[in-house]
């Protein structure tokens, strides 16, 4: 794609920023339930077992901890300096692996390795390889030229050698934090972090061979300005990063405390938050970036690109991701797995996942069960956030239904959509045009079962735009 600005469409977006899920999973969290247990969850990986052709897994771990809060932060995460708590940490979470290795056959093979936070490098480098090593023990990984092995890095609280031993820890993939290198938005959102240090890590990825760096930016923020984004946007360009992530800052401070220390009043106005996302898809249009889906942009060549030209890209609670045919292991506090046709996830609070593992029990603190029907929806909803196209006659012969009769309320929400040219409804399938991509969530929502209860509770998403 020469140029992103043809998804830029001021008055469509004001018009459909709207809460609604960001479908990492269908069904969504919010419908998970405490009925869906450790014996459920056993029962699960033993039929994923079963399968002819054995399915590779990726593993997700979650370090929870922080040495000081992001006010905009709304992930699970525990703050605090006492590095001790690091090493009490990983003694359980090894115990959980331990547990949850024993579920699955030998034959399947670790395709895919991601560390989350909170800050996964409030570990030392050393704790960190040890936890690889860990894993290796217990899973069968695959050759180290097909392995993606990742890690979310603070550049504030890490070195260039540091970035060395976790190359040799068999790290080939990094997502670095940077928001905005703004001083006075950064001070909002108790931030500060240099360009330089960043810029050093960003250097040290590349060599240290690792093969792709992913740079996480917020639009939205407390005091953003045009011209201070678009000097941000300028910085990071230059260094050339292999993905970037142009979030949206969602502003809950009823469900994310650290929210409440942000000033309402120094957030942008809508037509500003809104210049700011256009600033961002134009230069990154120039830049030779192409959209990927949702916030998430990629130079042609990288992975994620290619996995999205020959339709092998996935969708799940690690974002995007080239490993579709996989079944998730979420390992840790709040950690959420994704094994055949459910999910299930560890308690959120740390002392409930501790006494669980404590005590011997896998750490399931709800989870769900797929339905025939939500497994229907689940690949619809997945084909949307990856590739904007709908086959309805592959999707029905995939499903064995008759997809415009089983889905006619679906089309009738999309028909004011199609008139608003954010979708193409045709006899053989859907497309979504270049207006309606930043807009994937509100066509997906068109096939969500569960949407209207949800959206009868306390509001749990963030907006669309």
């Amino acid at each position: 794609m020469a140029s992103l600005s043809s998804l830029f469409d001021p008055e469509l977006l004001r018009r459909y920023d709207t809460p609604g899920p960001r479908y990492t999973s269908y069904p969504t969290a919010p419908q998970f339930s405490p009925g869906f247990d450790e014996a459920d969850l056993r029962g699960m990986a033993a039929i994923s077992n079963g399968d002819p052709i054995p399915r590779p897994l990726s593993l997700y771990l979650h370090i929870p901890f922080c040495t000081s809060p992001c006010f905009y932060c709304g992930c699970n995460r525990i703050i605090t300096r006492d590095t001790a708590r690091g090493a009490a940490y990983l003694t359980r979470l090894y115990r959980e692996v331990a547990m949850v290795s024993g579920l699955f056959d030998r034959d399947r093979d670790v395709e895919q390795v991601h560390f989350g936070g909170g800050t996964p490098n409030f570990l030392t480098p050393s704790q960190i390889a040890e936890a690889m090593d860990v894993l290796r023990r217990h899973f069968s990984f695959t050759a180290p030229s097909r392995l993606d092995c990742s890690i979310e890095l603070d550049p504030r609280f890490i070195s260039p050698d540091d970035v060395g031993e976790l190359a040799k820890a068999g790290f080939n993939r990094a997502s670095l934090g940077v928001q905005d290198f703004d001083p006075d938005v950064q001070r909002a959102v108790n931030r500060i972090q240099s360009v330089e240090q960043t810029l050093a890590i960003i250097d040290a990825c590349r060599t240290h061979g690792l093969q792709s760096v992913n740079v996480d930016l917020i639009y939205g923020l407390p005091k953003q300005s045009l011209a201070g984004f678009s000097r941000t946007l300028d910085i990071t360009l230059q260094a050339r990063p292999d993905r970037l992530a142009i979030y949206s800052y969602a502003h809950l401070p009823s469900m994310f405390r650290p929210q409440q220390r942000i000033n309402a009043d120094e957030l942008p106005s809508p037509e500003v938050k809104l210049g700011l996302l256009q600033c961002a898809i134009d230069k990154l249009g120039e830049a030779g970036y192409v959209y990927i889906g949702m916030d998430h942009f990629a130079l042609p060549d990288d992975s994620l690109a290619e996995a999205q030209r020959r339709g092998g890209l996935h969708r799940n609670f690690m974002g995007y991701t080239t490993h579709a045919e996989s079944d998730l292991v979420g390992l840790g506090v709040s950690a959420i797995s994704h094994i055949g046709p459910s999910f299930s996830q560890n308690p959120r609070d740390l002392g409930s996942w501790e006494q669980a593992i404590d005590q011997g029990h896998l750490p399931v603190w709800r989870g769900m069960r797929l339905d025939e029907d939500d497994v229907i929806r689940a690949d619809v909803i997945q084909q949307l956030m990856c590739h904007g196209t709908l086959d309805y006659r592959e999707l029905g012969r995939r499903h064995v239904i008759d997809f415009t009769t089983y889905f006619a309320d679906a089309m009738e929400r999309l028909r004011p959509l199609q008139d608003d040219g954010l979708v193409v409804l045709d006899h053989d399938g859907l497309r979504t045009t270049s207006r309606g991509r930043p807009l994937l969530r509100i066509i997906a929502m068109c096939f969500d079962r569960y949407l209207p209860t949800a959206a009868a509770s306390t509001p749990r998403f963030s907006r669309t735009v």
